[in-house]
């Protein structure tokens, strides 16, 4: 008796795990790390699902869009998130994304009004430096100095493309004579941007690239105020992070409201203490102590996704050569 009930026990505990659906999300490396937003949307969003949500990881912001075309519709992914503007008008381009639902009062600094693709954080590129460290004002100063700086590759990072854009749309044709006399400074080009923080980290660059948002960590999370983003003088590239669903997906309605989860509080309000970043919509209780601190651009630099497109094999081209010299 006390076999046949522990095989039926064992039958309906199978059973319930056959019905509860999967929701599968890739994400980018460190979105799904234990210290960042992952651990804490998955257990808040399976809460209210009745569902297994899991967060796969897929290299970096770029690599996402890379690894999806790749897949193709055979994808076992439901959502991806973590890919930015500079890539919507690439992964539209897939055929692969499916309109959305979600709806939200966005704080972000730039209207939205993307059917397919979800804002769920913001933020804008910087150098961030030891506060020992004299910093540049603008890319210029920075080729002119002996400073060392870890950037990220733009054909696998979203920051890494960023900065390609940043420099493209703040010095247009002069693009390729900035990045030709920023080439001596760059110590290593890392495939994300968790590799050259930790190289920064550790001394091995002097400036690292990364967000304004960055020394909030630093100083909320271990009460150190020696790191802090430069600020240049011709504007910092903004980005916007997004979340599409795939059209393939056979959870749609769990993906759909999963990007409705996303854009409210029990999501939105993680995301400064965890990916430290801006949230895409203002928690309840507004951003934590410490971000008042970070310096906020006099100008902020954003391609639409249309010209990030077009621009960027120029970019990129310009980027390779100047280095491989």
């Amino acid at each position: 008796m006390k076999y046949l009930m522990t095989t039926a026990a064992a039958l309906c505990a199978s059973a319930a795990w056959a019905e509860t659906p999967v929701l599968q999300v890739y994400a980018y490396d460190s979105f799904v790390a234990d210290w960042g937003p992952g651990p804490v949307v998955e257990a808040a969003f399976e809460e209210t699902c009745a569902c297994d949500l899991q967060f796969v990881a897929a290299g970096d912001g770029a690599a996402l869009l890379a690894r999806i075309k790749l897949e193709g519709a055979r994808s076992d992914a439901d959502i991806v998130l973590g890919m930015d503007t500079n890539l919507v008008a690439a992964a539209k381009e897939t055929g692969l994304f499916a309109p959305h639902s979600a709806s939200a009062d966005f704080a972000l600094p730039i209207a939205w009004a993307d059917d397919t693709f979800v804002p769920f954080d913001f933020g804008y590129f910087a150098f961030v430096h030891n506060a020992d460290v004299t910093p540049p004002a603008n890319f210029r100063e920075l080729a002119d100095s002996d400073l060392k700086i870890a950037i990220q590759d733009p054909r696998s990072s979203t920051p890494g493309l960023g900065l390609l854009m940043w420099v493209k749309e703040a010095y247009g044709e002069e693009a390729p004579a900035i990045w030709a006399d920023l080439s001596d400074n760059v110590l290593t080009v890392t495939k994300g941007w968790s590799e050259s923080y930790g190289l920064f980290l550790e001394g091995e660059a002097d400036m690292v690239l990364s967000y304004t948002t960055s020394p909030a960590y630093h100083l909320i999370a271990e009460e150190d105020a020696t790191k802090a983003a430069a600020a240049f003088d011709e504007g910092h590239y903004m980005q916007v992070e997004v979340a599409g669903k795939l059209a393939n997906s056979d959870q749609p309605e769990l993906a759909d409201a999963f990007l409705a989860f996303m854009v409210g509080e029990g999501f939105q309000s993680v995301i400064p203490t965890t990916n430290w970043m801006y949230p895409a919509v203002t928690p309840a209780a507004g951003l934590p102590d410490g971000f008042d601190t970070l310096i906020t651009p006099e100008k902020a630099l954003l391609m639409s996704p249309e010209d990030a497109a077009a621009a960027r094999d120029e970019a990129l081209a310009e980027w390779r050569d100047a280095l491989a010299q």
